[in-house]
């Protein structure tokens, strides 16, 4: 199990991110804590970037040291029971929509490439980046689940793209990550569907490697490390050579956000109700959840 925060190589201080530390493997975890809806808003991805600088930085350090990494794996994971990530934040979405400020969109959306980007390419380091996935990954969600070399899930989670049920597509990456993954049919399908997806079907699909029982994710990833980090460095090297014959770039993700962008500035007030009703329907669900957590 992940040891105690006093041990971990970088800073602690974050407001919604908690993070411990498995010496024995290497393998940094970093569970999201967002405040209020469990989506990306601004404050979390400004704290996942500085995250992510942090554990470039220790490790640039040891390298240049010549010294062993103190990071060779990321654990992303929800530190909700139940969800995992509902996505980007709507509700900010349909105000900047609204009021035609395209500046602030890009600028949100452009944050969100910059979180998703090192982590689709392992801080461009031999770092295995992971996904522990426990709940539901919707929209943004299933972006960021799909952007780590390493998929694993439990049973019960639920994958989703639900922004065509609003008249959009995701734009933060889903395209690029589907598309190393399946054959353009199935990440179009899956983008143009709007269904839920459940971990098995994700499974045979080639987009998550291991599901675990409901409860034993955690267990499922010890597993995983144990088989795989003796041979860290040959994951990570084909890993380099996956991303120098079919790279995942900077650029591409940019240029998808920005399309997904203009799009967006052209949705009408029909489909902004759309949005409005999946925030409330989102709302209530966490409430009751929250309310059965208690009982």
């Amino acid at each position: 199990m992940p040891s105690p925060a006093d041990s971990l190589p970088v800073t602690a201080n974050y407001e919604q991110l908690d993070l411990r530390y498995d010496r024995h493997h290497e393998a940094l975890w970093y569970r999201l804590k967002p405040a209020n809806r469990p989506c990306f808003n601004r404050t979390l991805l400004k704290e996942l970037r500085r995250f992510q600088m942090d554990v470039t930085r220790v490790n640039a350090e040891a390298l240049a040291a010549g010294e062993p990494l103190p990071v060779r794996y990321t654990v992303l994971a929800s530190g909700l029971p139940g969800v995992f990530n509902l996505g980007g934040d709507l509700a900010l979405f349909s105000e900047l929509i609204r009021g035609g400020d395209r500046q602030r969109l890009l600028e949100y959306a452009t944050a969100c490439i910059d979180v998703l980007y090192p982590n689709a390419v392992g801080f461009d380091q031999p770092v295995t980046t992971i996904s522990l996935v426990q709940g539901d990954a919707l929209a943004g969600g299933f972006e960021a689940a799909i952007s780590s070399h390493v998929v694993i899930a439990e049973r019960q989670a639920r994958f989703g793209l639900p922004e065509v049920l609003f008249n959009l597509i995701p734009g933060m990456g889903a395209y690029t990550f589907l598309s190393r993954r399946v054959s353009p049919e199935v990440a179009e399908g899956l983008i143009l569907s709007g269904d839920m997806v459940c971990a098995e079907r994700m499974h045979e699909l080639g987009l998550v490697d291991m599901v675990v029982d409901p409860g034993r994710g955690e267990e499922g990833l010890a597993h995983y490390l144990a088989q795989h980090h003796k041979r860290c460095n040959a994951h990570a090297a084909l890993r380099q050579v996956r991303q120098a014959v079919n790279p995942i770039t900077y650029e591409e993700l940019i240029a998808v956000t920005t399309i997904w962008v203009d799009a967006a500035l052209q949705l009408r007030d029909r489909d902004l109700r759309v949005i409005s009703r999946i925030v409330a329907a989102q709302d209530r669900s966490l409430r009751r959840e929250a309310r059965q957590a208690t009982a």
